[in-house]
């Protein structure tokens, strides 16, 4: 484990989508989102060139926060934070 992970990552979830093509992680992503609670977080792995971009268009259209995306060793690991539940009614 790095020096630098936090105690609370070990509760973050994970989403392996190590070895897919697009539009697979981003399908994996939003399933793994479906029915967590606000403020979740999750780490997405993925080796797809385009899974960063992906990633970022899902985040700005759905309205969660993509903490941070960083690529080591051509795996990249985005940290997605869930949104809050829109209230009854809006958007």
């Amino acid at each position: 484990m790095n020096s630098d992970m936090s105690e609370r990552d070990s509760n973050v979830r994970v989403v392996d989508c190590r070895g897919m093509a697009c539009p697979e992680p981003v399908w994996r992503t939003r399933r793994a989102i479906e029915g967590l609670p606000p403020g979740t977080e999750l780490d997405v792995l993925a080796t797809d060139p385009m899974a960063e971009l992906d990633l970022t268009v899902f985040c700005q259209r759905t309205g969660h926060e993509l903490v941070r995306a960083d690529t080591r060793d051509g795996v990249l690991r985005a940290r997605i934070r869930v949104r809050p539940a829109q209230p009854p009614g809006a958007g």
